[in-house]
């Protein structure tokens, strides 16, 4: 027997923590355990998988059957893009084992029918088959003579069958194929500044694409590791654990756009559909809907019209220049400096200007204002930021973004409560929101929720595997809840991505400012002193009043420098900012330093 984890290095992309924890906790309840049972034994790890051996084929498949079902079970309530699925393969003959090591052409056959395998399910070859024979709960289904990899002769496979409900009474339903990747588009147009085009092309179809019932779409993070590179189909489909590749190239010239695109068979590279469609400017987003269409086809779905996919009240853009403004404004919104909130807020105002009717770009100026307002000081109305996000909820009631900036708003008012349920309002109509998840985990800090702060901070980095602040906000969350263990292993997947985004975006010091707070509060001092100096050296002199830089200098034991930046910092926050300062342990050490305690009362 031999298997593996389907889309294991997506899952390991978007939460290499949370994955290595689940497959242990796999391996160890489950199937170390029934592998056992079945009169068989482990006899190599492979990091996603393993091989194990067995006195019989019959003992194999019932302990194949067995752990695909129970998997089946352990994933009932878990996120589809978090869920661990196995293929399995299962071969009769001969192993050489060699010290840890095991070789043999049955090994190696093994190998290449556990590859053809569907996701979460169990491929056996035809004299294993045969071997087999009839056993009671046993049921196969013929899939031919088939080509495997550096197999000289086709191999005759056959699939073990599997109630779709766990239980091992087979039935004749196979797993469902319906999974998807959309490749970053290429941007052909020698113009960088089409790169965002390009991006947004990309983006909006997994948005559309994942609102299709029974289909999933690998998220915007994972798919983007393969921006720019070029790489076998078949491989990135397997490394993605997904049936169907999209991929395809965005041309701008003048008043036209070209877009190519080709829907892709990840099991064998074969181009399933490809078409090419010139179209002037205004028209390039009813293009996208009719791309949207025909995958839908492809996939055979019996859905609604998909030319609307989000529904006919979806105020998405048809103004091309709105929407690069848009995706320029997030860009820089992420990067969350005073400067870059400034440029974001900048680019979203100017998406509006151009449509007065985009939703997403006013829900982008509502979380400008509310950021800056919560740290820097902005002291834009409360009011006049919930009336940008009532306008972006009134223009497309099922946008997520809206209302989490709605949220986001009514908590720098100090609304709690309704901050809360925006929050979860917007995870009600898109579980993988990002913004709604990474909010709501900083409300339950402040409301003392440590429990529910980690699972979304956890949702939150899964979602996006570029987001450094959730790992490393993680590490007081957990500290609190005594996980000491994983608080160590976010901390490092924290500090990796930090340096990965500094390294991406060098004007930015905030993941070096979060940074140096973490590690100083782990009494790093040396390294956190380190990571300070090169926030200081990137940040203008007047914009250095930062909390994180206040943070730092508390866990480097230099309070009067920390008090400083402090009071600087609650001179102009917002409430839910001073709420976030009272809750924070990184203040502890000086929480009954006479100047905190005064600043605090004020």
């Amino acid at each position: 027997m031999i298997a593996d984890v389907v889309g294991f290095s997506r899952l390991m992309r978007s939460n290499e923590v949370g994955t290595l924890q689940t497959l242990k906790a796999h391996q160890s309840e489950l199937i170390d355990d029934r592998i056992s049972s079945h009169s068989g034994r482990v006899i190599k790890r492979t990091g996603d998988g393993f091989i194990a051996e067995f006195s019989s084929v019959t003992n194999a498949a019932n302990c194949a059957v067995e752990i695909q079902s129970r998997m089946r079970v352990r994933n009932q309530d878990v996120p589809k893009d978090r869920c661990i699925e196995f293929r399995i393969g299962l071969n009769a003959g001969d192993i050489i084992h060699d010290g840890d090591d095991v070789f043999g052409d049955g090994v190696n056959l093994a190998a290449r029918i556990e590859a053809f395998a569907q996701p979460g399910g169990v491929a056996v070859s035809g004299p294993t088959r045969e071997q087999i024979g009839k056993c009671p709960g046993l049921a196969f289904r013929d899939a031919g003579r088939q080509h495997l990899k550096n197999i000289d002769q086709p191999v005759q496979l056959f699939h073990l069958e599997l109630d779709e409900t766990g239980s091992t009474q087979p039935v004749s339903t196979a797993p469902s194929n319906h999974t998807l990747a959309v490749l970053p588009f290429v941007n052909m147009s020698g113009d960088t500044e089409q790169e965002f085009f390009a991006d947004g092309m990309t983006e909006d179809l997994i948005t559309d694409l994942s609102k299709i019932p029974d289909l999933f779409v690998v998220g915007r993070n994972s798919v983007f590791a393969y921006k720019g590179k070029s790489g076998d189909l078949v491989r990135i489909a397997r490394e993605l654990g997904v049936k169907f590749i999209l991929e395809g190239s965005v041309r701008k010239s003048g008043p036209k756009v070209r877009v190519s695109a080709q829907f892709i068979d990840g099991a064998t590279g074969g181009h399933l559909w490809a078409d090419r469609y010139d179209r002037e400017l205004t028209d390039a987003f009813e293009l996208q809907d009719e791309i949207t269409g025909i995958i839908v086809g492809q996939l055979k779905l019996q859905l609604q019209a998909p030319r609307r996919v989000g529904g006919e009240d979806n105020r998405r853009t048809r103004n091309l220049d709105a929407y690069s403004c848009y995706l320029k404004g997030r860009h820089f919104y992420h990067m969350r400096t005073r400067q870059m909130l400034a440029q974001g807020r900048e680019m979203f105002e100017q998406a509006v200007r151009l449509d007065p009717g985009f939703a997403r770009a006013y829900a982008g100026i509502a979380d400008c204002d509310s950021f800056m307002n919560s740290w820097f000081g902005a002291r834009v109305p409360v009011q006049d930021i919930l009336e940008t996000t009532n306008k972006a909820i009134q223009l497309e009631p099922d946008l997520a973004e809206a209302h989490a900036a709605q949220g986001f708003a009514l908590q720098t008012a100090g609304r709690i409560q309704d901050a809360g349920g925006s929050f979860e309002r917007a995870l009600a109509i898109d579980p993988l929101c990002y913004e709604a998840h990474y909010y709501l985990a900083r409300l339950c800090v402040v409301k003392e929720l440590p429990d529910r702060a980690a699972e979304h901070f956890v949702r939150a980095l899964e979602i996006r595997p570029d987001d450094y602040r959730s790992p490393l906000l993680l590490d007081s969350v957990l500290g609190k809840l005594d996980r000491e263990e994983d608080r160590e292993a976010y901390v490092q997947l924290g500090l990796k991505r930090a340096e990965n985004t500094v390294a991406l975006h060098p004007q930015s010091s905030d993941p070096l400012e979060l940074g140096a707070a973490v590690l100083a509060t782990r009494k790093e001092l040396p390294l956190a002193r380190h990571w300070l100096n090169r926030a200081l050296e990137i940040k203008p002199e007047e914009d250095t009043q930062t909390y994180n830089i206040a943070c730092a200098y508390v866990g480097l034991g230099e309070p009067d420098k920390a008090i400083e930046v402090l009071e600087k910092v609650l001179n102009v926050a917002g409430p839910d900012a001073l709420e976030w300062i009272k809750a924070d342990p990184d203040m502890d050490p000086i929480r009954d330093h006479p100047r905190f305690v005064q600043m605090i009362q004020r």
